[in-house]
């Protein structure tokens, strides 16, 4: 396993855990939808991240492939 993709399941797991006590809170109270707008933002931007780093990769490794 890489780095990168424990780093990936880290990310995941604490997601899950964290989604699953906002399940747990009493929904009546008004600060659940600031934590639930937090928590996409930060999905959002690992998303955004992890696609930026696999593009990178596989640019990188295209201009590296020798084709002659």
């Amino acid at each position: 396993m890489t780095a990168l993709e424990a780093q990936i399941r880290l990310l995941v797991a604490w997601t899950r855990t964290r989604v699953q006590a906002l399940h747990n809170e009493d929904r009546e109270r008004g600060d659940g939808i600031l934590i639930w707008v937090i928590m996409t933002a930060i999905l959002a931007a690992a998303a955004i991240t992890i696609v930026a780093i696999i593009v990178t990769k596989a640019t990188n490794k295209a201009n590296t492939t020798n084709t002659q």
